[in-house]
C-alpha cells in the first residue's frame, strides 16, 4: 500500500478487524459481479470504494430509462449505453486505483466457469433462476464462495454459500430447478431503496469473506420485509439429495 491508499482507506484500516492486513487482502482480491442492475449497482460501488482490487462486471444489457429509479450506478446521460461500460465509468471516478474488467455478453457455461475460476468471491445480482442456477453450478465446481441476493416489491433476501466448505449448502439446496415461481421487478415492481439495502448487505458479506472476519450468512438466509421493517434469519441445511453439491 502507498500513502494514497493509507489515506483513502484510513477509516477501514482503523477497524481492528480490518487493519493493514485486511486492507491488503482486499486490494489483492478479485470479485466477480453478475448483473449491473439494482443489486449490482450498490455491490460494485461499495466494493470499489472499499478497495477490492479487481472487479469483473458481467451484463449484456443496455441502460434504459426505467432502470434509473433503482440502478444508481447509471445516469440519465448513459441511456442506450452498455451497462458494464456505464458502470465502469462510475466506478473509475469513484476509485481510479482498482482494475475493472467488463464482459458485455451473456456467458455460456464454459465462459462462466472461466470467470469464476479467477474470482475469490462471486456476487449474484441477476434476476432469473436460469442465471442463478448456472452461477451456482460454476461456484460449486470451483469451490468459490457465492453471495446471492434477490429483491422484489418491498422484500429482499441475502444468502451466502461457502462452496469451499464440504458442509455448506449451495443455492440449489435453497431453490430447486423446477416448480419455483419466477418473479421480476419488471412485472411486480420494487421500491428503490430495497435493492440498495440488499446489494449493500451482499457487498458487506463479500468483504467479510475476502478478509476472513466475523460470522457470515453461510447456512442461513436473511429475509427483509421493508413494509413492516421486519427481519428474519432462517436456517438452511445442506440437502443430502442435492444433485449439485452432494459430491462436494
Amino acid at each position: 500500500m502507498n500513502d494514497e491508499h493509507l489515506l483513502r482507506y484510513s477509516r477501514q484500516i482503523m477497524l481492528p478487524q480490518v487493519d493493514f492486513t485486511g486492507q491488503q487482502k482486499l486490494l489483492d482480491s478479485t470479485a466477480l459481479i453478475i448483473g449491473m442492475g439494482g443489486l449490482g449497482s450498490p455491490i460494485a460501488m461499495y466494493l470499489a470504494a472499499a478497495g477490492v482490487g479487481h472487479l469483473i462486471l458481467v451484463d449484456f444489457d443496455v441502460v434504459e430509462l426505467s432502470n434509473l429509479q433503482r440502478q444508481i450506478i447509471h445516469h440519465t446521460t448513459d441511456l442506450g449505453r452498455l451497462k458494464v461500460d456505464s458502470a465502469k465509468e462510475t466506478l473509475q471516478s469513484l476509485n481510479p486505483d482498482i482494475n475493472i474488467t467488463c464482459i458485455p455478453k451473456r456467458l455460456d457455461a464454459a465462459d462462466l466457469a472461466e470467470q469464476v475460476k479467477h474470482a475469490d468471491v462471486v456476487l449474484d445480482g441477476s434476476d432469473n433462476f436460469v442465471t442463478r442456477f448456472a452461477v451456482n453450478q460454476a461456484c460449486v465446481n470451483h469451490k468459490t464462495p457465492l453471495v446471492s441476493g434477490a429483491a422484489i416489491r418491498m422484500e429482499g433476501q441475502v444468502a451466502v454459500f461457502m462452496n469451499n466448505r464440504a458442509d455448506s449448502p449451495c443455492y440449489h439446496c435453497l431453490y430447486k430447478d423446477e416448480g419455483e415461481e419466477e418473479n421480476r421487478c419488471s412485472e411486480n415492481g420494487v421500491l428503490a431503496p430495497v435493492v440498495g439495502i440488499i446489494g449493500s448487505l451482499q457487498a458487506t458479506e463479500a468483504i467479510k469473506i475476502l478478509i476472513g472476519i466475523g460470522e457470515n450468512l453461510a447456512g442461513s438466509v436473511l429475509i427483509m420485509d421493508a413494509l413492516h421493517q421486519d427481519w428474519r434469519r432462517l436456517k438452511l441445511s445442506k440437502d443430502p439429495q442435492c444433485p449439485i453439491c452432494q459430491q462436494k
